[in-house]
């Protein structure tokens, strides 16, 4: 007979639930007996880090395949879009038809979203980083926060002082925080307190967290909690999940938190959920400190720049047909000239044989 294992879980005296693997052994003695004997291991670390790694492998083989369907989802609403955009310059003043063109685009834009959230969670998506304070973008948001949360919600902001500065994305900071509040708005149908907290960590040497391990240095750390109704050990596994969702059908997309992973993974950053049953949940990001005030600031919103025209020689590399017509035609409708390819070499070609070119896009 051959040696046996097995592993199993087991309640330990002081309440914890251990994993362990029992091996089976069996003997032959000279008489032909035989005995059996056995082993019990501890294998609760090495078990958690098994799940720990398939969590991230799931999570990386789902990002990849969300982010292939995003990219081609956008290509057709680049499409779309860009196509309204010049329908609606060429039907004058017809006002029925100038009404449709636009319901059809605000619910492209719509899918334009949808998509974003897809790229987000798939690390794929325009990030346009700058050195921010979090307590300015989250102290600006109270109002926001205030009108869409409702009355029932308390909101409470704990910021710390000398807050460090990181550097991100401060729009796409602020809709992670927005996401994470109505998430926990709709732990509270009957009210509650949603508290969101800032501040500094440092860490001396590597930390695992949640599977993942936190290098050396200081960070940001930004605390969304409610007084909801909590999120079961089996829920809290999907969270993350593109379109999972415990609401009701129309309720809701299923994208928010896996917008916010995206975006936490793209910055640099980490981010953990901590739930229980009847007390509520907490999600806890860690963002890289680092940068000086004033570095990257955006240009001043109340000088937005015109929409360019002109004559100039333009240069258009792009592969799929669809999305380079559209893209042609709306320059032409602009007033440039555009040479086109369907990929790098054609494009260098071009380059070389037309000294014109002013702009490759």
């Amino acid at each position: 007979p051959r040696d046996e294992y097995f592993e199993y879980r087991v309640l330990h005296s002081d309440g914890r639930v251990v994993w362990v693997r029992d091996i089976v052994k069996v003997e032959t003695r000279e008489d032909g007996s035989r005995v059996g004997f056995g082993f019990i291991f501890d294998i609760t670390e090495s078990k958690s880090r098994e799940q720990q790694l398939a969590q991230a492998q799931k999570m990386d083989a789902v990002g990849k395949l969300t982010g292939g369907v995003a990219h081609d989802f956008n290509n057709l609403l680049t499409v779309i879009l860009g196509s309204l955009e010049l329908l609606e310059l060429s039907v004058g003043d017809d006002a029925q038809g100038l009404a449709r063109i636009r319901l059809a685009s605000e619910a492209a834009r719509r899918g334009a979203d949808l998509t974003q959230r897809l790229l987000a969670f798939a690390r794929q998506q325009m990030l346009a980083p700058r050195v921010v304070n979090l307590n300015e973008c989250v102290a600006s948001m109270g109002e926001l926060l205030r009108r869409t949360l409702g009355e029932s919600i308390t909101i409470r902001m704990q910021l710390a002082a000398d807050l460090w500065l990181v550097r991100v994305d401060p729009t796409w900071f602020e809709s992670a925080v927005l996401n994470l509040a109505v998430n926990g708005r709709d732990a509270m149908p009957d009210g509650g307190t949603l508290t969101i907290e800032t501040t500094n960590q440092q860490f001396d040497e590597t930390v695992s967290w949640q599977g993942t391990d936190i290098a050396p240095g200081r960070y940001v750390a930004l605390l969304v909690s409610d007084t909801g109704t909590g999120m079961t050990p089996e829920i809290l596994a999907r969270a993350f999940d593109p379109f999972f969702t415990t609401k009701e059908v129309g309720k809701g997309t299923g994208l928010g938190l896996s917008m916010v992973y995206g975006f936490v993974k793209q910055s640099g950053g980490h981010v953990r959920i901590y739930s229980e049953v009847g007390l509520g949940t907490t999600v806890k990001i860690h963002l890289p400190a680092g940068g000086s005030a004033g570095e990257g600031e955006r240009l001043d919103a109340d000088n937005p720049e015109r929409a360019p025209s002109g004559q100039e020689t333009i240069l258009v590399v792009e592969d799929d047909d669809s999305v380079r017509g559209t893209i042609v035609a709306m320059l032409q409708s602009l007033g440039y000239r555009v040479l086109t390819a369907a990929d790098g070499a054609s494009g260098l070609k071009a380059i070389e044989c037309h000294g014109e070119i002013a702009v490759l896009l």
